[in-house]
């Protein structure tokens, strides 16, 4: 199976047709995806001018996307570094606490309850906010926006349904639309979270860019 890097040099690799190129950016979103696969893809297509289900892109849109999603990745996996680089030294020294960094290659790190609904900016800008919060105390607000509107999601019982378990998302966002990981929240945040009425986040399952019959390639 193809990694990441293999992917992308594919994308970048000019001998390839243009629906192969696509396709190859397509398949790096299964190795890292921080919105999620489909909120990714549509967040890169919107901010190249890429259509959906164009498989003769441009080949300068596709890079383009491919070097904001590789700049993501670097910040991310640097985090990763780092951080088991702490929780070795603190487990060196006896300290105990959960281990809470993400365990999921960076797919879906800061997943979007509604793919259409995104934060405003880069992918790399909103991890590193993500980053600085995880870095920091945890806050009250959402620390990729700043709101501090957050809601349980219907299909859940609100926070005491995490309780006893230790999980990584969060309530949703009401204004850059993620689910924000439990991490970067304080306990007084999580608990005022209220429960979002069953129609408040939407299914996000078709982009705009293209009718309800047309499925994402």
């Amino acid at each position: 199976m193809a990694g990441f890097r293999s992917l992308a040099y594919q994308v970048r690799d000019a001998r390839n047709d243009r629906a192969l190129r696509r396709h190859s950016l397509r398949r790096c979103l299964e190795r890292f995806a921080p919105y999620g696969h489909r909120a990714t893809w549509w967040h890169l297509c919107d901010r190249y001018g890429i259509a959906p289900e164009d498989r003769g892109a441009d080949p300068l849109r596709l890079v383009a996307a491919l070097e904001e999603l590789e700049d993501a990745r670097a910040v991310w996996l640097e985090y990763e570094r780092q951080f088991a680089a702490r929780r070795r030294r603190e487990k060196h020294d006896g300290v105990r606490r959960p281990e809470w960094a993400w365990g999921g290659s960076g797919d879906a790190v800061v997943r979007c309850a509604d793919p259409g609904v995104r934060p405003d900016g880069s992918l790399g800008e909103v991890l590193r906010r993500l980053v600085r919060a995880l870095e920091s105390e945890p806050g009250t607000a959402c620390p990729v926006c700043g709101e501090r509107e957050l809601r349980w999601p219907a299909a859940l019982s609100g926070h005491g349904a995490w309780a006893g378990a230790w999980a990584w998302d969060g309530p949703v966002c009401g204004g850059c639309g993620i689910v924000v990981p439990r991490p970067a929240l304080a306990d007084a945040a999580l608990a005022d979270a209220v429960l979002a009425h069953p129609t408040a986040v939407r299914p996000g399952s078709v982009h705009p860019a293209y009718p309800a019959s047309a499925g994402a390639a």
